[in-house]
């Protein structure tokens, strides 16, 4: 079998992983439908690449090559869904009845340290041995559980150690809101069925710490470099140094990288794994081939276990392990062969790592850096090479790994390549300075401390740099959900440019094919939908208006709420501006206003408060209610009559944002009804559901209801039923989405959803 064989063969499977996103396995008929399209699909597309292969190349393949690929390809999926990790029966997440959340005390054993949450938590792994729901009633479990602790109460703990924790115990639910991060996959991509919110360890049991460990080295670097840094630059070369995960990294400081465009150097990589192996050739270049060979496996060894067996990390320790190799034998290493091979290996070990972001981006900006550098300095031959080196390197690196961050993030960093082209000199000055005080340190603490200091300086710069860049407007653009298709002509069209050389003779044409296919359908989506969207909120009223390219957004909710419910909604939307803030409450309730005035453009502000907004931009236009906010198929007041707070009309239907909380208010909605007849028009009822009386529901008569809370009280479901009303609620179904065409839709599939599939 010849070299072109192997190469099919290796991409089929790969190919075939990556067909797994179009499969749902949530129940047996819709798992066996969406197989069954996939391998259509997978065949289809076998014989279209047979097709391509035998008219555009000189490769001549024997027909039942390409069964034989088909068959891998099927082959890459099944294993893939054999791999998934699924609940034993004894797992602790079975304990949980109905989801319903419980409190109990777990005993188990630490297998992380604990790391710092966004909340000023504690985090860890556990790995389950018993669980005590009620007083002696103990049973044994397995499983991995996910434990967040008060920070003081995790101190003490560290990988290894056995101990007792009482919590509530839950289970993750799936988002529900759009753009929201999908908790429980997460959890389930790493073997865990549930999670632990710990009140208190109750019980450490007496053990002798143990004399070594993988974290022990880590924790010794770190602190030695804090010791010699100071906070947070000392954290911030740990980062630089071993990755994010060893270190608790400020989160506002790490954020700021992120947002820049610089995530990737606050994660252990191919490029730090590059510096290490080009330090340890330079160090041992007087030695023979196989003392390079050995010296250079037992330093990958030792950076791979320091950051945790990343696929970042493994795919690059591959790759140097395959030029040192090539050293030893004296001969050259094929660099697409030996990445094409990187990915073989470590999908087998893990197919899972297929969907893993840190590997998705290591083996582009890797591809990029193969094919696509070399051209690129062709192209720059006119600057100095040193010059031309560090341009083409990131601009390589971003060109194949930008459609994927915006696809993921659904936003774009506008700084982001010259940032990186600007950074990379001092970024490479702190990774081998802090290598080499990393190295040092582990032995020495004390000289490790000091030689850190050298790299003081660059760090600091390069701290100031990132925040300049984050206080200048327009630092990321929300460019809202990118379809899936649109990605795949993005990455065809490059790999049109790197193959073909008409392409590459008209490079331009495509760069301006790639902006059409980013920039027209997100355009023309914005300006013809209509759509209002009651966000899942606990029981906060937060609506997101957007019609025809306007927005309007009503409530901002608190800062949690902002941080991971309203911002990553609008982000998924593509919204950069905010043409209507309306606040239903007192401004001093809703200070998230200034958050999302930070981040958002707000051109109109609309409440009942009379006094000026000072934390405002200029920019602001301050409105006072009562004034009608008029769009093409909404019209929008705030009522200065309470409880009535929101009045928003559409052709057919009038929506009243209620939010009553004694018995006044709801006599003041029915009073407010009789007053204004509004019996032509379906009434949809916006509700917080802390306190709605039954008359005041048979007064409404809602053909709607939308219920901003988790549960409903009997009565009302009652009443509700009664009078036929449809209700939502949002803590059940997710966020609510009204269009004109489709109606009422739920983020989150119901009970009864789920039984119409069986």
């Amino acid at each position: 079998m010849n070299r072109h064989s192997w190469t099919i063969f290796c991409l089929a499977y790969l190919v075939g992983l990556l067909s797994t996103s179009w499969l749902t396995f949530s129940n047996p008929e819709v798992a066996g439908e969406s197989l069954f399209k996939v391998g259509i699909g997978l065949g289809g597309l076998t014989l279209i690449s047979a097709w391509i292969v035998y008219r555009c190349t000189s490769i001549r393949l024997r027909k039942s090559f390409w069964l034989e690929v088909f068959i891998i390809a099927i082959v890459a999926v099944i294993y893939f869904q054999v791999r998934v990790p699924q609940p034993s029966v004894n797992d602790i997440s079975n304990q949980l009845h109905k989801n319903k959340s419980q409190i109990v005390i777990v005993s188990g054993k630490v297998l992380t340290e604990p790391r710092l949450t966004s909340d000023e938590k504690a985090k860890l792994w556990l790995k389950t041995t018993e669980i005590e729901i009620e007083k002696n009633s103990k049973q044994e479990v397995t499983g991995k559980l996910y434990v967040t602790l008060p920070l003081l109460q995790a101190t003490s703990l560290y990988p290894g150690k056995n101990i007792k924790i009482q919590g509530v115990l839950y289970k993750p639910q799936s988002p529900k809101n759009p753009g929201a991060f999908d908790f429980k996959k997460y959890l389930n991509y790493q073997g865990s069925f549930a999670g632990l919110k710990g009140w208190k360890i109750i019980e450490e049991k007496n053990q002798s710490e143990s004399i070594w460990g993988w974290w022990k080295i880590r924790r010794r670097i770190v602190r030695s470099q804090v010791r010699g840094l100071g906070s947070p630059v000392g954290q911030l070369v740990s980062s630089i140094t071993l990755g994010r995960k060893a270190v608790d990294l400020p989160e506002e400081l790490g954020n700021n990288f992120i947002q820049v465009g610089l995530a990737h150097i606050l994660a252990a990589s191919g490029f730090h794994v590059a510096l290490l192996l080009g330090l340890v050739l330079r160090i041992t270049h007087h030695l023979s081939g196989r003392s390079q060979l050995m010296i250079g496996l037992i330093f990958l060894f030792i950076y791979i276990c320091l950051t945790g067996l990343q696929p970042s990390v493994i795919r690059a320790t591959l790759m140097g392990t395959f030029v040192l190799v090539a050293l030893a034998n004296n001969s050259q290493v094929k660099p697409l062969g030996s990445l094409l091979l990187a990915a073989i290996i470590i999908l087998l070990f893990n197919p899972l790592w297929i969907w893993d972001l840190g590997f998705q981006l290591s083996f582009l900006a890797t591809f990029g850096l193969i094919v696509t550098a070399p051209q690129l300095s062709r192209y720059l031959n006119w600057l100095p090479p040193t010059l031309a080196t560090a341009i083409a390197i990131p601009l390589a690196a971003s060109i194949w790994t930008l459609p994927l961050l915006s696809y993921v993030f659904n936003t774009v960093a506008v700084y982001s390549l010259i940032i990186n082209i600007l950074t990379t000199p001092f970024v490479t000055l702190i990774s081998l300075g802090g290598m080499i005080s990393a190295g040092i340190g582990l032995f020495l603490p004390w000289l490790g401390s000091l030689l850190s200091k050298i790299i003081y300086y660059p760090t600091i710069f390069l701290i100031e740099f990132t925040n300049f860049f984050v206080n200048l407007p327009g630092i990321t653009i929300a460019i809202g959900k990118i379809p899936l298709i649109v990605l795949i002509a993005i990455y065809t069209i490059l790999i049109l440019l790197w193959l073909n050389k008409r392409w590459q003779n008209n490079w331009y044409l495509g760069l301006i094919i790639v902006v059409i296919l980013l920039v027209f359908p997100i355009s023309y989506r914005q300006l013809n939908l209509v759509k209002a969207t009651v966000l899942s909120a606990n029981q906060e009223q937060i609506i997101v208006i957007q019609d025809r390219g306007k927005i309007i957004l009503v409530n901002s909710g608190e800062h949690k709420t902002i941080k991971y419910t309203v911002l990553p909604f609008l982000t998924t939307q593509g919204i950069n501006q905010i043409d209507y803030a309306i606040a239903m409450n007192s401004f001093s309730d809703h200070n998230g206003w200034t958050e999302i005035n930070n981040k958002l453009t707000i051109h109109n502000f609309l409440s009942n408060e009379k006094n000026s907004l000072e934390t405002f931009k200029k920019t602001t236009k301050l409105i006072s209610s009562p004034e009608n906010i008029t769009t093409k198929n909404f019209r929008i007041k705030l009522l200065n009559n309470q409880p009535i707070l929101l009045e928003l009309k559409t052709k057919q239907q009038t929506w009243l944002v209620i939010n009553p909380t004694k018995t006044e208010d709801n006599i003041a909605i029915i009073k407010y009804l009789q007053e204004n007849n509004l019996a032509h028009n379906q009434i949809i009822i916006i509700c917080s559901g802390k306190k709605i009386e039954l008359e005041c529901l048979k007064e409404l008569k809602p053909q709607i209801a939308i219920i901003t809370t988790n549960e409903v009280e009997e009565s009302t479901r009652q009443q509700l039923n009664s009078q036929h009303t449809q209700l939502y609620i949002t803590g059940q179904d997710g966020a609510i989405s009204w269009q004109p065409q489709s109606g009422f839709q739920t983020t989150l599939i119901t009970e009864t959803e789920k039984n119409t599939f069986l």
